[in-house]
Formats: structure tokens, sequence, C-alpha cells
């Protein structure tokens, strides 16, 4: 309803008069006055009520009080001790002995202030010795977190001493006992060292015909150590060999190549294992060639051995299992004859070589058929096979190491390593293990890097030496087991144009790093941006690169725009 409504009064017979009537809302509820219903058609019927609001009683201007105030509200509650005791005083007729009696007298009055004073004083007595026994308890902590730090730094220090002294350990070992292609790198590269410092001491303090003596006597000894690493070379190849040897056999687990079933993971995790046709021959050829391979036997038993292997050959009819089985009979006749078994030996090696030809021949043992290097279908040998300058031979592509900025196949790994081993005499295990630690991260991001998989040893070498100086970035630490390469910018791909020459701990910092313009001075990044141009300049000419090279370039140019853009 409005506030305001006109209303038409009849003023005479024929008159009528509009009247503005201004309503008045109610500010309290109405009370409920009863009513009734009406039985028939259920409509209540409430009582009126009055519309305007209550006349309000004049003021007396006298202050009046209600009862309430005017009365008090005792309460009587009797108290009583728990002890009831009763006090006796001396009179006539009674003594009370006061020996036991205490005199109290007043004390000395003090005012409130005092007395605040007083709480004041104690109270900063209470804080004092609490604030001393919070600083003693922080400074034990911080004691004891000290204590545990100085223990880790120190438990970490010697877990680097002792990795380092073991990686000196094991490095001294395989010189003293090389055995591998990276062992005699290492020798070569020591026995380079040494002839470089001998031959600088030689021509500081030597001249003239003693300088030519001393140097004629340095190269009859250079001469003698080639010829000692030489003869390690030799024996390892003949230990490597009988490696090469028992390795052909192996596939799965320890290299079983031919005798190991066929395994798979089912649904459920567990590992199913099935024996072919292929792999039972597999066993029972490695199995021959074990027992004819075992020395120190009873000649019963090396006969028993023999005619096995006899039988097992004159399945198929050939050249080769003729020989086989020639020499058996006569190894047979010998041993009947009381021949001693020294001279036995060569015999026994030539039926054990004999039989390893046997074995790798497909249509004697299958399973071969897929692990030799060298297909058995010609048509297979002309892809991917190169021809070799140096030493004239075809080979496989993966026997060709290709440096980046190379243009040509060139010459094989065994023609470089040649070369290495008589001119240059350098050591890449160092490079080689910063280049696989980098391509096991690079895997760990699975964002599909592909350059860190062009980039080959000599580029690597060319990377740390030249540009890196082979020293890290931050610390110029220069143990190189210690260093490892990073991306610069994690979000990038690594490339030579994005990332950055560390040690471990630093690395580690440094890819935690969300902002690296916030992390590191201006002059630090500008001098890391001069390296990556540097490795840009080297890369450019690279065919394989230059690809990622312009995408890198249109990849900054974007982020750059977009920088520009947000600024505005």
């Amino acid at each position: 309803m409005p506030d305001v409504i006109r209303v038409r009064v009849q003023r005479d017979s024929d008159s009528f008069q509009e009247v503005a009537v201004k309503i008045e809302r109610p500010t309290y509820n109405k009370p409920f006055l009863g009513g009734f219903r009406n039985m028939s058609t259920g409509v209540e019927f409430h009582n009126a009520g009055s519309q305007t609001k209550l006349k309000r009683r004049p003021d007396k201007e006298i202050q009046l009080f209600c009862k309430e105030t005017q009365t008090v509200v005792e309460k009587y509650k009797l108290q009583q001790t728990r002890n009831t005791t009763s006090t006796q005083m001396t009179k006539v007729g009674l003594y009370v002995s006061n020996m036991t009696d205490k005199l109290i007298s007043p004390g000395k009055y003090f005012t409130a202030e005092e007395y605040h004073k007083r709480r004041l004083e104690a109270v900063i007595i209470l804080q004092k010795y609490f604030r001393r026994w919070h600083a003693k308890r922080l400074v034990q902590n911080l004691m004891k977190q000290k204590r545990l730090r100085l223990a880790r730094e120190a438990q970490e220090e010697s877990q680097k001493k002792r990795v380092k002294e073991e990686k000196f350990r094991r490095e001294y070992e395989r010189k003293l006992n090389p055995k591998t292609k990276e062992d005699f790198e290492l020798l070569y590269h020591d026995l380079a060292l040494w002839m470089q410092e001998e031959t600088e001491r030689i021509n500081q303090t030597l001249t003239g015909a003693e300088r030519k003596a001393a140097l004629c006597a340095l190269l009859e000894e250079e001469t003698q150590l080639i010829a000692c690493i030489g003869m390690h070379k030799l024996n390892a190849n003949e230990e490597n060999q009988q490696k090469a040897i028992l390795h052909l056999l192996e596939f799965y687990k320890l290299f079983l190549k031919c005798a190991q079933p066929r395994r798979w993971k089912a649904y459920d995790g567990k590992i199913t294992e099935m024996d072919t046709q292929n792999t039972l021959r597999g066993k029972e050829l490695l199995e021959i060639y074990r027992s004819i391979c075992t020395k120190d036997i009873p000649k019963d038993e090396r006969t028993s051995v023999l005619l096995t292997l006899k039988c097992t050959v004159k399945e198929h009819e050939c050249k080769l299992t003729q020989e086989i089985v020639a020499l058996i009979d006569r190894e047979v006749d010998l041993m009947s004859r009381e021949v001693k078994e020294c001279n036995l030996e060569g015999l026994r090696k030539r039926i054990c070589t004999l039989f390893l030809q046997y074995v790798k021949i497909p249509e004697f043992n299958p399973e071969v058929a897929g692990l030799l290097k060298v297909p058995q279908d010609p048509l297979k040998l002309y892809k991917n096979v190169y021809f070799c300058h140096s030493c004239e031979n075809y080979l496989p592509s993966s026997e060709f190491p290709i440096p980046a900025n190379s243009h040509t196949i060139g010459r094989c790994r065994s023609c470089y390593q040649l070369d290495n081993e008589a001119r240059r005499r350098e050591a890449y295990f160092k490079y080689r293990l910063i280049l696989e630690n980098l391509r096991k991260a690079e895997v760990d991001y699975q964002d599909d890097a592909k350059i860190v998989f062009l980039v080959q040893l000599p580029d690597m070498q060319y990377m740390i030496e030249n540009i890196w100086n082979c020293q890290s970035a931050l610390s110029a630490c220069s143990d190189m087991y210690d260093l490892v390469m990073v991306r610069w910018n994690k979000q990038r791909e690594w490339s030579p144009w994005n990332t950055i020459l560390l040690t471990k701990e630093e690395a580690d910092a440094h890819l935690k790093l969300c902002n690296l313009e916030k992390a590191y001075e201006a002059p630090f990044i500008d001098g890391i941006n001069q390296k990556h141009i540097r490795a840009k300049n080297y890369f450019a000419r690279i065919p394989a690169m230059s690809s990622f090279l312009h995408r890198s370039n249109n990849q900054t140019n974007a982020n750059s725009y977009e920088k520009h853009n947000s600024l505005k």
C-alpha cells in the first residue's frame, strides 16, 4: 500500500471532495484479540484492533524507581569450619601455658604505588630469568644445528675425498692392468705427458752433444715403454678374445645370446619364460662348448664329451664338420696312446675354434642369425656401409665417428685410435663421461632432445677446452671428474648455445633457479652469452645443426617480441 492514498468524500447531495489520507506504518505487531470461524464456509474472522498509536502517558517530571531498586535481597547461609575448635583463656583457677604462643606484630605499611613497584620489579626479574633461559635454549639449538651441519659437511667432504681416492685408485689400477681401449688411451696420454715434461727438462738443462744424447736415451726409453704397452695390449687382446668367445653365446641376462629363453612380462607383472626350438639348440651347443673347453678332467669324461660333440656335428655334412670329426678322432687316438695333455693343448684349441665357427653358422644354430654383425643376406651389406680410406675396409656407419663440423665420412674408429696412439695421444675418457652424463640428463627431460646426440667427442672436447677453458663457470674448478654440462635455460632444449659447465653441486643449485637474471649478476650473464655466441659461430657451419640454430633464433626473437609487448 502506498504511503498516501486519495479518498473521495461526499459533502452534499451533489458535491464530492477528494481528501489525501496519509498511511501510518505500525512500528509494533498488533495483538491478537480473538475471533471466530464460520463452520460452513471455513472463513476466519478476527476482532478488530486499534489502528492508531497508543496514547503516551504524560511525563510527570518526577524520577520514579521501581520496587526492585528500593529493596535489598538478603541471603543467610551458615558457615562452619571443618574442625570444631575452641579457645581457652587464662582465668582465676585456670592456668594456660604460653610457651608455644607466637607474638605477631604488624609489618611495615606500604602504599599501593610501592606495591605495584614491587610487582613490576618481580616481573622484570622473572623476564630476565625467562629471557636467559630462552637465549640459552636458542644458543643450544644453534650450536646443535651447527654441530650437525659441520658433521654433515665433514661426512660429505670425507665422502668426496673417498670417492676421489677411489677414482684415482681405479684409474691407477686401470693403468697398471690395462684391458680396454680406454685404459690404453690413458696409458698413451700419460706417456705423452711424461715425454713432454722430460723433453722440456732436457732442453732447459742440457745443450749440445749432451742434449742430443739425453734425447736419444729418452727416445730409447719411450720405445721400451711403447713395447711394454704393446705386450700388455697383446695379453689384453687374448683375454678379451676369450671373453668375446664366451660372450657370443649370451643373450639376455649375462648376455646369453643363444641360450636364454624368450621372456615377457604378463599383465599381472609376472615374468613368463618360453624355450623355443632355437634356444634349446643354443643351450645344447653352449653346454658342449663349455665341456670341451674344460681342462683337467678324466680321460673317460673327455672321451664322452668328444663323442657327444661328434654326434652333434655329424648331423650336418660339410667341410667344417668333416674337419671337426677328423680332429676328434685324432685326439681320441692320441689319448688311447697315453700322450701327455700338454702335447694335446694345441689340438684341443683347434677343436674349440672350429666348433666356435660351427656355432656361428645360422644353418647349424638358427638363434645366432639375428645376433651377427655381418648379415647373412648379401643385399643388406649395401645399406649403411662405407669405405675407410685409411685401412681400406668396408664398415658399417656405426664404426665411423663423424664430428659435427665434418662434411665427409673420414676414417673409422680403429684408424682414429691408431692415429691417436701414434701422434696426438689424447685421452677422451673424461670428455666421454661428461657427454654420457649429459645425454642421460637430457633423456630424463623427456622433451625429445636431438642436438645432444649429434655432438661427438671432438665437439665436446672443443667446447670444454676452447670455450669453457676446462673449468667451472662459477668456481673455476678444473677437476674434470667433478664437472658436468647442463642447460643454461632449463625450459629450452640443450644445445651448444644453451649450456653451462659447472660442478655437480653447482649444477644441482643452478637447475633449481627460476629466474636467471635475478640469481646472477649482469656481467656474469654477459660472459655466458659471449660463450654462447662463440659456440653458435662454431656450430653454424654444420648442416645438421643449422636447422636447430635457425629455430633457436626464431624462438629467441619471439620471446623478445612477447616481452616487448608485455612492457608496452
